[in-house]
């Protein structure tokens, strides 16, 4: 446990920042979970209006630190590519 207050305080910071930190993963994780089950569902209109929300979460999250910035851009462009590939299959 921490004894001086400035440890007290840091403590509290980083409770803080940890419950919000997990909260935005968590909210990107259910919108990538959402998007697959509207391309599975071929509802791909939907899907590519979330896309462009998921794009705006992760370039957030990257900015933050929440995710390394490679880990945002590799699942940009895997969502990108299932998107475009159902596509190409519905055409």
């Amino acid at each position: 446990m921490p004894i001086s207050n400035s440890a007290k305080k840091n403590l509290r910071k980083s409770r803080k920042r940890y419950l919000m930190n997990r909260r935005r993963k968590e909210e990107i994780r259910s919108l990538i979970r959402k998007f697959k089950d509207l391309v599975a569902n071929n509802q791909l209109s939907e899907a590519s209006q979330l896309l462009r929300l998921i794009y705006k979460k992760l370039d957030k999250a990257a900015k933050r630190n929440i995710f390394k910035k490679n880990k945002s851009s590799r699942l940009k462009s895997r969502l990108t590519r299932l998107l475009n590939k159902k596509l190409k299959t519905t055409s």
